[in-house]
C-alpha cells in the first residue's frame, strides 16, 4: 500500500517587516504596462508585483568592481 503524500501549503514568513513607506520612482510607460500586464495575469496587485522583483533583486543581485 503507497503512502500518499498530502498536499501541503508552505508559507513563508515575510523578509521586510518595518511599516511601509510611500515613495515615487520615474519608470517608462512599456515597463509599466509590462508590470500591470503581471499583475492582472496572476491576480496580484502592482505593489505586490514591484515588491517581490525588489526583493528577489535584493537578494540575487551582485556589485561589481569595474
Amino acid at each position: 500500500m503507497s503512502q500518499e503524500k498530502k498536499p501541503r501549503l508552505e508559507i513563508k514568513p515575510k523578509k521586510f517587516t518595518d511599516p511601509s513607506v510611500v515613495i515615487s520612482i520615474r519608470i517608462p510607460r512599456d515597463m509599466l504596462q509590462a508590470l500591470d500586464e503581471a499583475a492582472e495575469k496572476t491576480r496580484r496587485t502592482r505593489n505586490e508585483i514591484i515588491s517581490m522583483g525588489l526583493e528577489f533583486a535584493l537578494e540575487n543581485f551582485e556589485i561589481s568592481d569595474e
